[in-house]
């Protein structure tokens, strides 16, 4: 089920606010994002940059782990908000944390310029690695690698 628009407005101002608070000395590259859950209750990150660079945080895992902090699991959107001409989709890592909480969440990135891009998850990461994956391992069944 889609979102409606006035949510969809509530998310990208606070994704927008969120960015503001980004610390990307390294990039330069502020990225604000904001999650919907099931309940109705947003929830914002940014993106957090490191010298040690993988250790950045990305705005939309930011955001994910906050709704998951707040035992607010179930996830039905994400708003990414950037200061680019184009939207910009989340990065495979942030794809697959998304794909753990629901193949159908809705993903709606707006460009600082207004432009906007919509897709479901399963869209944008049709194959992820998922639960399933471990259940068939040899190490679910109890046998050594």
């Amino acid at each position: 089920m889609q979102v409606d628009s006035r949510t969809i407005e509530t998310m990208r101002k606070a994704a927008a606010k969120a960015a503001k608070n980004a610390y990307a000395p390294y990039s330069r590259f502020p990225v604000g994002a904001t999650v919907l859950t099931s309940h109705g209750e947003i929830f914002a990150g940014c993106n957090v940059e490191n010298a040690s660079y993988g250790l950045t945080i990305c705005a939309e895992r930011n955001a994910v782990f906050q709704a998951v902090a707040a035992g607010k699991p179930q996830i039905r959107a994400i708003v990414v908000v950037t200061s680019s001409d184009i939207p910009s989709s989340p990065c495979g890592a942030c794809r697959q944390v998304l794909s753990e909480f629901g193949r159908d969440i809705e993903v709606i990135s707006f460009s600082d310029r207004g432009k906007v891009l919509r897709a479901q998850v399963s869209d944008l990461l049709p194959k992820p690695f998922g639960h399933e994956d471990l259940a068939t391992s040899s190490r679910s069944k109890g046998k050594a690698r």
